[in-house]
């Protein structure tokens, strides 16, 4: 199975030097009609038909850590391993869709099939921000698919999230005699209180509900077992709908921090909107006959959406089982997603 050939390549983030080669390699080989063009370790091929409208599809190259599961096994039809869902089988498809298309089956719309490194660490190191920044008419287009594993159903839009931290000042005692001091980690209680007791919306946009969340993922304070602390740091992770700006997000985060004596931002990626009634998203979804969900947590469809191009999520694999020891992929998952896509594109046998 293709899928299995390219899990087996590792491709940890910032090491997928060895998986672009091949996938480059393959398409070289196996789609020379198709425009060719390399952007460090992102590879990009495209169809040069004259058609009056482009559609994008592509997905990243690079994984988790793993987790006792590097080594691609099956069990019948399931494919186990790093990256199978998340998403090294949408890889596959891609690369088994450039394929057709090279062949003689020519799509009704002009493709970009882009497959691009370090989705999944920090944004600085993005493929495609990469690839935007210095050679964006590769990704020009007017329609957007990331197969990210949805489990067949398409996923509308993408979350925003953004992190901030919140500093409580105190000041140095003797933990013996405290009350020549001023706990940083004491002050910083009633905030901790309010932010658990916190209680996220679910917004309704386009008709899906997005359901929000706020967590606080780090707290950090005290140098020493016997010395009062002057300081405490908190980090929050804001989880919000297309229905609001990073910066309404962020307003809202640092109501809940009052009493903070210093509030930082430390990033920000904003939500992309559903589209539904977009004629491409509508025209995608009406094709492909499947259910819509809202997206929870981001995606680079977010990063199209900031540049007018509509997006949506819709893969093979089960999203649940992405990062996780007992990742897996079915035979059935690849070859539905192919088939959805193959014939929006009109390249069905």
């Amino acid at each position: 199975m293709l899928t299995a050939a390219v899990v087996a390549v590792p491709s940890v983030s910032h090491d997928e030097r060895e998986l672009a080669d091949r996938v480059e390699s393959r398409l070289a080989e196996r789609a020379p009609g198709l425009a060719l063009a390399r952007v460090a370790n992102n590879v990009i091929v495209r169809t040069e038909l004259g058609r009056d409208r482009r559609v994008l599809l592509g997905g990243h190259l690079d994984t988790v850590p793993g987790n006792g599961n590097e080594t691609p096994r099956f069990d019948g039809d399931v494919l186990h391993g790093l990256g199978s869902a998340d998403m090294k089988g949408g890889l596959a498809v891609l690369l088994r869709l450039a394929e057709e298309i090279s062949v003689g089956r020519e799509p009704r719309v002009d493709c970009t099939l882009f497959f691009y490194e370090s989705e999944e660490i920090a944004d600085e190191f993005n493929g495609l921000r990469w690839v935007f920044g210095e050679q964006p008419e590769l990704l020009a287009g007017d329609f957007a698919v990331l197969l990210e594993p949805t489990g067949g159903r398409v996923e509308a839009g993408c979350q925003g999230t953004l992190h901030v931290r919140a500093y409580f000042d105190g000041e140095r005692a003797h933990s013996a005699r405290p009350w020549q001091g001023s706990n940083a980690i004491h002050a910083a209680a009633e905030v901790l209180h309010r932010l658990a007791a916190h209680e996220s919306d679910t917004v309704m946009v386009d008709g899906l509900p997005y359901r929000e969340s706020l967590q606080v993922v780090r707290i950090e304070g005290g140098v020493a077992n016997n010395v009062v602390p002057d300081s405490c740091t908190l980090v929050v992770n804001r989880r919000f709908a297309p229905l609001y700006s990073v910066d309404e997000a962020r307003a809202q985060v640092q109501h809940l921090l009052a009493g903070a004596d210093e509030i930082e931002l430390l990033n920000a990626s904003p939500a992309a909107p559903p589209n539904l009634d977009h004629p491409f998203v509508a025209e995608f979804v009406d094709t492909l006959g499947v259910d819509v969900e809202p997206k929870l947590g981001w995606t680079d469809v977010a990063r199209f959406a900031s540049r007018g191009v509509p997006a949506v999520n819709f893969g093979p694999g089960d999203p649940e089982v992405a990062h996780t020891a007992n990742e897996r992929v079915t035979r059935a998952s690849l070859e539905q997603c192919y088939a959805a896509l193959a014939q929006f594109l009109g390249v069905a046998a």
